[in-house]
């Protein structure tokens, strides 16, 4: 085939594409439109209840102590030299 062949067909491909991406987007368009009314449809059929007005009490804050962190002392331990075997004369 020759190249202008092939990019004809290629461009036809691409062209029938554009148009299936065009009608997928305007389908996805339509149903949020439908869900949209039927949530505005469910929000005006509900009638807000109303409810008795229930006190709340704080909770109590408990009073924590704090207790001084304790200071660890890091021991020195005393350099000791490897002990050499001692050679013999």
């Amino acid at each position: 085939m020759s190249q202008r062949k092939i990019v004809k067909e290629l461009m036809k491909k691409l062209d029938k594409l554009e148009t299936d991406r065009e009608k997928l987007i305007d389908k996805l368009a339509k149903a949020l439109d439908r869900l949209e009314k039927k949530e505005i449809k469910k929000a005006t059929a509900k009638v807000p209840v109303k409810k008795t007005a229930v006190k709340k009490t704080p909770a109590k804050k408990v009073v924590r102590k704090r207790v001084p962190a304790k200071k660890v002392v890091a021991k020195k331990v005393a350099s000791v030299p490897n002990p050499t075997p001692a050679s013999s004369n």
